[in-house]
């Protein structure tokens, strides 16, 4: 039997989900140990190896595929925890880091710091060399200036070297005879030219990006090299993939090279599942995911099934040209904490309880109430069936805290703190969903949720009501929802090229040699990663504006020569209708600027077949019911007692009727009295939201959301 296996590992759970060759699929969570992050991966698998009744090496021997995201770089980024970096540029340009784009965020608030730069000014050290916008050398390099500058260097201990000269991504000569002479001269030293991480118009966050490459490499180079042997160690045999945040995969050796795209590589996964998942269920292309874990919020949209990537991200308050899968974040996960404020309102987070010492209820030493602690004190997660029963929690210490930290403040009972803080929690995280929808001009009628996260399915009901969605899917994978999406994503690296050009004076020859070279680039990495030609794919496209815009938009190029004028104005048509939808504009008239040429290499993975279901009756099985208990529904008047049920024992068909509670081993799913649930051929949870009533929670949500109150 081949497995195939991807591990997440989040800030309070790691995440194994293993699929079987018929389909079958299986979770397995543990807590994430922050001292040494593979054991937590180890601790699933042991959990997955006893699921199967094998022997762990056995078990793991039998692996075909495994893949695995880690937030090891995002949290050594957000603590300050890198490798300390030497910056090499262009002499004149030594300001780069340190005037930005704007110098700061906020220029005309004079409370506001002016930012430090991420590679401090005295490592920052500038060599004569100039190469003009045409990619001719102007200056020679002068290779003596680069001796001394990489002596300095080593007299300040820097432990990772970034070079970002001038122009370096129309020509790269000078980068690589620099990377040529720190091997000659250091030779165990690691370093990163920017022409090879951000081949792309733009210096500051070319920079930037190499520095942050740079700065990942010796900790994600052990990381990824301790991992590897921890899984041989094990008795894995095959080749390990890691997740990258363009939402695809890479081997070691190319996330070596590159590991700035290790960075957010968990929530980039989500987006590939839930794409997944609604075409599977409700052949929808229209999919908006959202993913609940432990510390955050993580939504992503997809609009007639293409995914939305960005060369426009924020990394640690620093704006990075890395293709990311566009996902936006906030502070809203079940560890978030629930704290009152001097003037007495009721807030959550920033704070995050983490996984040590957790929210109150684990019993880990924990005293502040989380939204975790809320969700067990209104009754929607069972004391004694947390994570399958395998976590103890404790009620009386969830109601301590929130007892102490909000109703003593606010004057209110246990019962009506744990609702505020749930409530508050909704509210937030549909506010946030409205960014990436209703405010994007975006009717989120029109789209189906997929919902993640082991805290998701508490939460989803809601906050789909008072967004106006009326269907939902709450996979089997839920609280894994990005560790599946590591399972059925495709290898897939950006390769790019800078050359502006113009519709009305369009340089067809150098455009076809970049093309060409960038088809070339893209067959050697999917033939050294070992994609049968069968099962490449390229994907062609173009960064476009009009004349005097900031920013571009990405348009796909129907293949990879333009030939004639006829090829120019299918391009501009395209461009034309293309920013007429995104932007709600268009001037046909005017000349376009082509400032970017891309191929996108996607090696197709073997499709993912999920088991399926006979439809059974409507009514779920007597074994399917589990004890009832008391739940807070606000439109039923406080606290009921409701039906609990086992969603490992319902069956295709079956239908829930709201208010109820289906529990699964990692996540509860709390089914509100306007909606129903049905169980898909697939064992999925589907949502169905009444919709009057979403209609009006939508419309009342957003009045209290635009409220000057």
């Amino acid at each position: 039997m081949g497995y195939r296996i991807c591990s997440d590992v989040g800030g309070t759970f790691t995440d194994v989900v293993v699929i079987e060759e018929n389909g079958t699929t299986n979770i397995f969570k543990s807590l994430t140990t922050l001292e040494n992050r593979v054991n937590g991966v180890v601790d699933c698998l042991r959990l997955a190896a006893e699921f199967y009744q094998k022997p762990l090496k056995k078990f793991m021997a039998e692996c075909e595929f495994f893949a695995h995201g880690t937030t090891a770089g995002t949290n050594a980024l957000i603590e300050g925890k890198v490798a300390k970096v030497g910056l090499l540029c262009t002499k004149g340009f030594r300001d780069v880091l340190l005037f930005r784009e704007a110098g700061k965020d906020h220029p005309f608030d004079w409370h506001v710091d002016h930012p430090e730069p991420f590679v401090p000014r005295y490592l920052t050290l500038p060599v004569t060399e100039r190469i003009n916008s045409e990619g001719q050398i102007s200056t020679p390099l002068n290779e003596d200036e680069v001796r001394a500058v990489i002596k300095k260097f080593k007299s300040y201990n820097v432990e990772a070297i970034a070079v970002s000269l001038l122009w370096s991504f129309v020509n790269p000569q000078h980068e690589i005879r620099i990377g040529e002479i720190i091997e000659e001269e250091w030779p165990e030293m690691t370093y990163t030219l920017s022409h090879q991480v951000s081949p792309r118009i733009r210096e500051y966050r070319r920079t930037i990006s190499t520095a942050i490459d740079a700065s990942l490499k010796p900790l994600m180079n052990d990381y990824i090299s301790h991992f590897e042997n921890s899984l041989k160690e094990i008795g894995y045999n095959g080749e390990l993939s890691l997740l990258t945040s363009s939402g695809g995969v890479l081997t070691p050796e190319a996330m070596m090279g590159k590991p700035i795209y290790s960075l957010d590589s968990g929530p980039a996964l989500a987006p590939i599942a839930g794409k997944f998942y609604a075409e599977k269920e409700f052949n929808k292309c229209n999919v908006i995911t959202c993913d609940m874990g432990g510390t955050s919020f993580d939504m992503s949209r997809i609009t007639d099934g293409i995914l939305t990537v960005t060369t426009d991200s924020i990394i640690y308050g620093e704006k990075i040209n890395i293709p990311k899968v566009d996902v936006k974040t906030i502070g809203a996960g079940g560890g978030s904490i629930a704290w009152v404020d001097e003037g007495g309102l009721l807030r959550l987070g920033p704070e995050g309880a983490g996984s040590l010492p957790g929210p109150a209820c684990y019993m880990r030493g924990g005293k502040y109430p989380t939204i975790t602690d809320a969700n067990l004190v209104l009754g929607y997660l069972d004391e004694g069936f947390f994570l399958g029963g395998t976590m103890k929690v404790s009620k009386r210490l969830a109601e301590q805290a929130i007892f102490e930290y909000v109703a003593k403040p606010l004057n209110v009972s246990i019962i009506e703190a744990a609702y505020m803080i749930y409530n508050s929690a909704n509210h937030i995280m549909t506010e946030a969903m409205r960014d990436i929808t209703i405010w994007e001009g975006i009717d989120p009628k029109e789209y189906t949720i997929v919902a993640g996260g082991g805290a998701i399915g508490m939460h989803v009901a809601s906050i789909g009501s008072q967004l106006g969605c009326s269907e939902i899917i709450v996979p089997k994978t839920a609280s894994t929802l990005s560790a599946f999406g590591g399972v059925v994503a495709d290898v897939i690296s950006g390769f790019s090229r800078s050359h502006v050009t113009t519709t009305d004076a369009f340089n067809f020859d150098k455009v076809n040699l970049i093309l060409k070279d960038l088809e070339e680039e893209a067959r050697t990495f999917l033939n050294r990663v070992g994609i049968p030609m069968e099962r490449q794919v390229l994907e062609f496209s173009a960064e476009a504006r009009y004349p005097f815009q900031n920013n571009e938009l990405t348009v796909p190029l129907k293949g990879n020569v333009f030939i004639n004028d006829d090829d120019i104005t299918k391009f501009a048509k395209d461009f034309h209708n293309q920013h007429d939808e995104t932007l709600g504009s268009k001037s046909e008239k005017e000349a376009i600027e082509i400032a970017m040429w891309k191929v996108k290499a996607k090696g197709i993975m073997p499709d993912i077949k999920l088991q399926e279901q006979n439809l059974f009756h409507e009514e779920p099985e007597t074994l399917a019911i589990k004890p009832s208990r008391q739940a807070f529904f606000k439109e039923c008047g406080g606290m009921i007692e409701v039906p609990v049920y086992n969603e490992e024992l319902l069956r295709a068909g079956n239908i829930i009727n709201g208010p109820a509670i289906i529990e699964q081993p990692t996540t509860n799913i709390v089914i509100t009295p306007d909606c129903k649930a049905t169980i898909s051929r697939y064992g999925n949870v589907k949502v169905e939201i009444k919709a009057e009533k979403a209609n009006h929670e939508a419309h009342k949500s957003q009045l209290l959301a635009n409220s000057p109150l």
